[in-house]
């Protein structure tokens, strides 16, 4: 018997049914070591020597899998064909050496690209021995990561409060999205005019044609800037006579694009599906391990991290069957179409992602697939059949215009497309990201024109128009940008952009990402006293080293030597580093952000309260906000905020009387704190405050609304099976519901003031139905997953803190934006696992950071965060985080 080590259990079951009784296929679940989230795990004075740590869970699976290869033929190292699977091969084998049960028992690698038999059984007889230049470049970035998150992260702790971490690609990938933001900001209008004329053929029949020249000069796009000029080139359109100067009919060819590569895939789903990355990269990995397909569970797509853009020979000869039955032999090539990858820095030698089987087309398999997994087989599938098919026939068609007004001449254009054949579009339209459209002039059909023929005019039109500041950046564009610009590594991406959301670094509105105040902080930091490390150039050009480093090109030690030297550096330079001089660092940096311009004109430096002082970034506990240089003299504090907020808080200056509260007679006031507006009711010690609910504008606060407010919790009335009073409020989790000592939560704020006892009294019976646990009330399960490998039902269910996995005494919280209802069995187990493995609470509190957080330096927990603490950690574990 043959020992076979995979990463998924899921995919264990599958391929142990592909190779039969004489093997046993085995799980490692992922990475079964990491670096030890402490100082020391990482020692550049010992040439960069690593030490490794098993956790519990992680050692149970060695020891099964130790056990089993004790009585073994054999043993063959079958996790994902990528640097980071190459790694974990690695771990595994290091660890069963130091078991000693390998002996002289056959060790060897097998790669395969899809999860079916054909390819399995084709790599098993295809071994080879573990690349030790993939497990070097994955050694060399490991501890590049560790040590700038575990050397730079306690920088930022110490010199900007409030602030979580900072990471060799995540900062820059922060600095991408605050780059742009600082251009929105100082962008300026400007003015200009369109110019068009609607004419009408000789036929009747009516087309646009636009403004290109005049008085012998050309018209540049947006090149009228003012009503005055606008005027004098209409003035001359509306008494001018039209003829048409020349027709032009060119024939156009419009090529397919390549199969999809990791990151062009989220690009698409963000833009065709509305997916986000991480989720696109949760439903491909379901995907590629494989669906119940009529019993027999089958891998619909092959492996989803790669920057390869070719398929493998016997695809392309499938995609071209395929094409040829399902569209016609008019839509199939004479030729085979190759392509070659134009990303900075690609390295990836295996296939793009593509259909394992291009014969099983959508439509054929939509039963066995849930909404989400339909929709990305769909793309994958239409964008690599589209990959080999005919090219689209356009028709270009320009037409050429003379207007004519005495002695004056201008020129006009009208330009249209037509497509005469539609190729590879009958099976693929790619969406743009909005942030990457423009303005298209081709789209429309022109009626019949003729060379030399008048036209008349039906009307002119002139429109004012002003410039626009470049869009945000959408995860799409910003992936895309990332890529560009040599950035990370497509199988990063995810995991990027979630862990600037996770942290609070940005935030995304409507797709598009908005950086926090937080992240505008860090980034601005950064780039006033670790310059070097945030430029693009730079961490490009390390990405490129460690590819150079797999391709067996550099020692990958060398590489370490030459950052660390520089690195550290730095780090002792910043020891002297006052915080006044951060602070004045930053008050220049962020200028826009700190002091937004007033309506008035008046300084935005000056404290409009007391007058006299002038405003600065400040440090606290919590963060940074703005305060007053006459402090305590004067208590003026304003809350930073990248959403306007800062706007409305400033129109706070100086409280705003709202009333008395009848039953105390107190002065009710709407102030602005550090932590945003809030209610007061009376003043000094005693005086009572209530922070504005989310989605409440101070614009919108009045007498009724601040009294509401501040009276919470409002007595509901008696329950009329206990005579016990119910009553509604406001708490740290949002709105509720109290009755002897048991909370039901409430939907939406308003429905604290409007719940009547009738309905109250049905949502505490509703949440008692469910069950009593631990002092609350027990919820239901929002999601059956099956019994654990041990026995035990596991179950999805919505807690205090959120949305989590329960097996027996064991909860996992679910990773932030996780739809419970997508949580598969495997993601489930891999969460459990890790939260099994964990320390008891008491050890949780720690002046360390989380062994997640050393991937990219997530700053400490305290005992209140240990529940949101244990998230990334769980999320990372189970999945990749590098090719």
């Amino acid at each position: 018997m043959n020992v076979v080590v995979v990463e998924s259990p899921a995919k264990a079951k599958t391929i142990n049914k592909y190779l039969g009784s004489g093997f046993k296929v085995l799980a490692s679940f992922g990475h079964v070591r990491d670096l030890p989230a402490k100082d020391g795990s990482v020692l550049p004075d010992q040439d960069f020597e690593m030490s490794w740590e098993v956790d519990s869970a992680s050692a149970k699976r060695m020891k099964d899998i130790a056990d089993a290869v004790k009585g073994s033929d054999g043993l063959f190292l079958a996790t994902d064909p990528d640097r980071e699977g190459e790694a974990i091969s690695w771990h595994v084998l290091d660890l069963l050496k130091k078991k000693k049960v390998i002996g002289d028992k056959p060790v060897k690698r097998v790669v395969f690209n899809a999860i079916t038999k054909k390819a399995v059984l084709d790599a098993m007889a295809n071994p080879r021995d573990i690349d030790i230049s993939l497990v070097d470049a994955y050694l060399a970035r490991r501890a590049l990561d560790y040590l700038v998150g575990f050397n730079l992260s306690p920088v930022l702790w110490r010199k900007l409060p409030g602030a979580r971490s900072a990471g060799r690609v995540q900062s820059v990938a922060l600095r991408l999205v605050c780059d742009r933001e600082n251009e929105i900001e100082r962008f300026v209008p400007e003015e200009y005019w369109n110019i068009s004329a609607l004419l009408k053929t000789p036929r009747g029949d009516e087309f646009e044609a636009k403004l290109v020249s005049a008085d012998g000069k050309r018209v540049q796009s947006k090149g009228v800037k003012n009503g005055e000029h606008a005027g004098r080139l209409k003035a001359l359109l509306e008494g001018a006579a039209y003829s048409v100067e020349s027709v032009e009919a060119k024939p156009v060819k419009r090529n397919p694009g390549p199969p999809f590569t990791t990151s062009t895939l989220q690009q698409a789903a963000s833009s065709n599906l509305g997916f986000s990355a991480s989720r696109t990269m949760q439903v491909a990995q379901k995907l590629y391990e494989g669906v119940d397909i009529g019993g027999e569970t089958v891998g619909l797509i092959t492996y989803m991290r790669t920057d390869g853009v070719q398929m493998a020979p016997e695809a392309i000869d499938a995609a071209r069957r395929a094409i040829g039955d399902q569209f016609g032999e008019r839509y199939l090539p004479e030729k085979a179409r190759f392509y070659s990858t134009k990303a900075k820095n690609a390295q990836e030698a295996h296939e793009a992602i593509r259909p394992t089987d291009f014969n099983r087309s959508p439509e054929k398999v939509r039963k066995f697939l849930d909404g989400d997994q339909l929709r990305l087989y769909e793309l994958v599938w239409k964008r690599g059949i589209a990959s080999q098919m005919a090219s689209a026939e356009m028709e270009r068609t320009t037409v050429e215009i003379t207007a004519a007004n005495g002695s004056d001449r201008a020129g006009l254009r009208a330009v249209g497309s037509v497509v005469r054949f539609d190729g590879f579009l009958a099976a693929y339209i790619d969406h743009r990201d909005d942030s990457d459209a423009g303005d298209d002039d081709e789209d429309g059909r022109l009626p019949e024109i003729n060379a030399r023929e008048r036209l008349h005019k039906s009307k002119v039109n002139s429109s004012q128009h002003f410039t626009e500041p470049p869009p945000r950046y959408s995860e799409a564009s910003l992936i895309k940008k990332m890529e560009e610009l040599g950035i990370g590594r497509p199988s990063t991406y995810a995991a990027t952009l979630k862990t600037l959301s996770d942290r609070e670094y940005i935030v995304i509105e409507k797709r598009k990402l908005i950086p926090h105040s937080k992240g505008r902080l860090v980034t601005a930091f950064l780039e006033n006293f670790f310059t070097k490390y945030v430029e693009y150039d730079f961490t490009a050009d390390l990405e490129e080293k460690l590819d150079k480093i797999s391709a067996g090109e550099l020692n990958w030690k060398q590489v370490l030597r030459e950052f660390w030297d520089a690195f550290f550096a730095q780090i002792e330079d910043t020891k002297e580093l006052r915080v006044t001089n951060v602070l004045d660092a930053l008050n220049e940096a962020l200028a826009p952000l700190v002091f937004p311009k007033r309506e008035d004109g008046s300084d935005p430096r000056i404290c409009q309260v007391c007058g006299t002082g002038n405003l600065s970034l400040k440090l606290g506990k919590y963060g940074a906000f703005v305060g007053c240089s006459n402090y305590p003299e004067c208590n003026y504090t304003r809350q930073l905020s990248s959403d306007g907020a800062e706007a409305e808080a400033a129109s706070l200056n100086e409280p705003k009387a709202l009333g008395r509260d009848p039953m105390t007679g107190e002065e009710l006031t709407l102030r602005s704190g550090r932590f945003g507006p809030y209610i007061q009711r009376g003043d000094g010690k005693d005086a009572k405050r209530s922070s504005l609910p989310r989605g409440w504008k101070p614009e919108d606060i009045d007498h009724e609304k601040a009294l509401a407010l501040i009276n919470l919790p409002r007595d509901v009335g008696q329950h009329p099976e206990t005579s016990k009073m119910i009553s509604a409020g406001l708490g740290r989790y949002g709105p509720f519901l109290l009755h002897d000592g048991t909370y039901a939560n409430l939907e939406s704020i308003e429905d604290v003031f409007s719940i009547g006892l009738n309905r109250a009294v049905t949502v505490l019976a509703e949440k008692q139905s469910k069950g009593a646990g631990r002092g609350r009330t027990a919820v239901a399960a929002l999601k059956e997953l099956g019994d654990h490998p041990s026995g035990g039902a596991m179950t999805v269910r919505e807690g205090r803190y959120g949305p989590y996995v329960n097996w027996g005494k064991v909860n996992a919280t679910l990773p932030k934006g996780k739809d419970p209802q997508s949580v598969t069995v495997e993601e489930a187990l891999a969460l459990l696992t890790e939260r099994a493995g964990k320390a008891p609470a008491a050890k949780i509190k720690s002046t360390k950071a989380t062994k997640a957080e050393a991937a990219d330096a997530k700053p400490k927990k305290t005992a209140t965060k240990a529940k949101s603490a244990a998230k990334p950690k769980a999320a990372t574990k189970a999945k990749k985080t590098d090719t």
